[in-house]
């Protein structure tokens, strides 16, 4: 029975090992405590993914049983943010940033990021040769963005967003590895972020960038799914 028990705690770290969260903000120069600023994820002990793209999760993926508020971290519109990765990112696929301004009247302590209001700054595919998919992301302790020069002044959810495609050839296949920072924008400009989208909602299990065989045959193509890029 010890034997057993010890062979699955080991086939559980193996899994765990493979995947990966984002828990700490990266600005300014500082790494910030674990969760601080990084809305806690369910998957905070696991590193489990979000599969299901029509989910609540695949918003922010927040732990709703855990009582812990994130802190909201002021950063200058244009500057780089980030995030950490614990342990790295171990599976191929690709890396895209989403933000959403907080509603007037309300804060981003609580806000659940609701509605029409997601634009995308950031999205990152991958090199395509005769031989493979190639994915800069692939092994990357910490993810970085620049926010867009003229980001409105508020505060903003931020997040990152990595989806693994390594078992993307059946339809749920792709893991999606989420979270959001909270922030305040200063400095900013007068841009108009478009176009926006709801989160669920900017996804089908279907999109081309999400059910896809990287493998075999080697694709000609990929397509970044959602919506296009804001670049300010």
């Amino acid at each position: 029975m010890k034997f057993a028990t010890t062979l699955a705690l080991l086939g559980a770290a193996g899994l765990s090992s493979a995947h990966y969260t984002f828990p700490s903000l990266v600005a300014n120069g500082n790494t910030t405590e674990e969760w601080q600023y990084v809305r806690m994820t369910a998957n905070h002990y696991s590193h489990g993914p979000v599969t299901d793209v029509t989910s609540q999760d695949i918003r922010c993926w927040t732990d709703s049983s855990v009582d812990h508020t994130a802190e909201t971290y002021s950063v200058a519109a244009g500057s780089k943010v980030g995030f950490t990765v614990d342990p790295d990112i171990s599976h191929p696929g690709p890396l895209q940033f989403y933000m959403a301004k907080v509603p007037e009247g309300k804060t981003a302590v609580g806000w659940d990021g609701s509605g029409q209001v997601w634009f995308k700054i950031f999205g990152q595919g991958p090199t395509i040769n005769s031989t493979g998919l190639s994915w800069p992301s692939s092994g990357k302790k910490q993810v970085d963005v620049t926010l867009p020069a003229s980001l409105p002044n508020g505060q903003y959810l931020l997040r990152a967003e990595h989806i693994a495609l390594h078992g993307a050839g059946s339809e749920g296949g792709a893991q999606f590895y989420i979270a959001c920072a909270q922030l305040q924008v200063t400095g900013g400009g007068n841009g108009e972020p478009s176009p926006k989208v709801a989160l669920p909602g900017a996804y089908k299990a279907t999109d081309p960038g999400i059910l896809i065989n990287i493998y075999y045959p080697v694709p000609t193509n990929y397509t970044l799914p959602g919506p296009a890029v804001w670049s300010g």
